[in-house]
């Protein structure tokens, strides 16, 4: 399954996850693969696109959980929607 996982940094919490994020480089748990991650310039926020398990998503919201809001959506293409779309209303 598909993640979008939109990021936004607490606020007194920027320098912290600056600092985490430049000497970790934010890896990704076992059962997680980074499909894509983008930054807002000049915010605080950002989107991370990820596939694999449920639990390893959470698991890398957790990690963060301390300097960071994280919302986590699941996601599917538009040949998958598309797909539903045509079984319910083709």
């Amino acid at each position: 399954m598909k993640y979008m996982m939109k990021w936004s940094i607490k606020p007194d919490c920027y320098k912290g996850a600056v600092e985490r994020f430049l000497s970790t480089g934010a890896p990704l748990p076992e059962g997680l693969k980074q499909i894509g991650r983008w930054h807002g310039p000049g915010s605080t926020c950002g989107w991370l696109l990820v596939e694999g398990s449920v639990e390893a998503a959470y698991e890398h919201a957790a990690e963060w959980g301390d300097l960071l809001e994280m919302s986590v959506t699941p996601v599917v293409e538009d040949a998958e929607a598309g797909a539903i779309a045509a079984k319910l209303y083709g």
